[in-house]
């Protein structure tokens, strides 16, 4: 079924036939070993460019991208279920096997967001929030302990048991807030956040991440903060990748950091222009060069230059940061 001799997309491949042949994916000893295998075979840095593999692997790729979105999302049901049975559920969060990866890559997000944006946020929005918040708990908890998080999910249940993870907490329930919509009917009410994030996860095809973009383009305030996350070499079998060249028209991006660590997802940082595309119209980075804000403007060569840098640690698991310097673009 692989037309690529890659051993790497041989052994994808054949995850892939054991996973899509599961009848279920809920959590289960066959289940969770299949995904960790999944995982351990994709997370060590890789070059494949998964944009270049044949259409027969894509169809696989996407396939897998949608079955690892099920089964996590089966998952933290899973584990916010066990943990809304205690009298304080955020007393035991280390229950949840992957809570460590969540404080590691929210540690990593509020480096990444207090370099480019040096104030304490008031509120703050998250996009695909599901039932078990964890990474606007931990910031709400350890990093931004005065800010509001307002958390958007489209599955009223899934709502329903994040709310019942933090109402229990004197401080959270105060600032923890739940919004059963989809972010794209929600316009105006995007201009009271300083700091949006999109869950990896919303918009697992390519069409549907680019059309969200586009909508929080049209309408996040000029020098909002967009935080996305990404996927780079192999870990892109796992999640959808966001291209900074070319899919974040309307924002300028400030930097794209890929962990080497166990944090799988990459992340993009990018603020809203002063200027954005109309509704529906769909232009390209370089056709914007003509607007009051040029940051979006990213030449080919530049979009390929690559500097080594971990905002948390210097010395272990690298951090690659993309950086675009504007200066040299007007």
């Amino acid at each position: 079924m692989c037309c690529h001799g890659d051993a790497l997309v041989q052994r994808v491949c054949e995850l892939y036939e054991q996973i899509s042949s599961l009848e279920s994916l809920k959590p289960s000893q066959n289940v969770d070993t299949l995904f960790t295998q999944l995982v351990l075979t994709c997370m060590p840095p890789n070059p494949i460019d998964v944009t270049k593999l044949c259409k027969s692997v894509q169809e696989i790729r996407s396939n897998l991208i949608r079955l690892c979105g099920e089964a996590e999302g089966l998952l933290e049901s899973h584990f916010s279920t066990i943990l809304g049975s205690y009298e304080n559920p955020l007393h035991h969060l280390n229950i949840f096997p992957y809570y460590s990866n969540y404080l590691k890559l929210s540690k990593l997000e509020h480096s990444i967001l207090t370099q480019h944006f040096p104030h304490v946020p008031s509120k703050i929005a998250f996009v695909g929030s599901g039932p078990l918040p964890l990474t606007s708990i931990v910031l709400a908890s350890n990093h931004l302990t005065t800010t509001s998080f307002h958390n958007y999910d489209i599955d009223p249940l899934a709502n329903s048991k994040a709310l019942g993870l933090v109402e229990s907490d004197p401080d959270l329930s105060k600032r923890m807030v739940f919004h059963t919509t989809d972010i794209m009917d929600v316009t105006s009410g995007l201009k009271e956040y300083e700091v949006v994030f999109l869950a990896a996860l919303v918009g697992m095809d390519k069409s549907t991440k680019v059309k969200i973009i586009e909508h929080l383009a049209e309408n996040m305030n000029p020098g909002a903060i967009l935080m996305l996350r990404s996927a780079h070499g192999a870990r892109a079998f796992l999640y959808p990748v966001i291209d900074p060249c070319n899919d974040l028209v309307g924002f300028e991006v400030l930097s794209v950091f890929h962990p080497t660590d166990e944090v799988i997802n990459s992340v993009v940082i990018a603020r809203r222009s002063s200027y954005a595309p109309s509704a529906g119209i769909h232009s390209s980075p370089l056709e914007q060069k003509g607007g009051l804000n040029v940051g979006t403007v990213k030449l080919p060569n530049k979009c390929s230059e690559v500097e080594a840098f971990n905002p948390l640690n210097h010395s272990n698991n690298m951090i690659e940061e993309l950086a675009f310097d504007q200066e040299q673009l007007s």
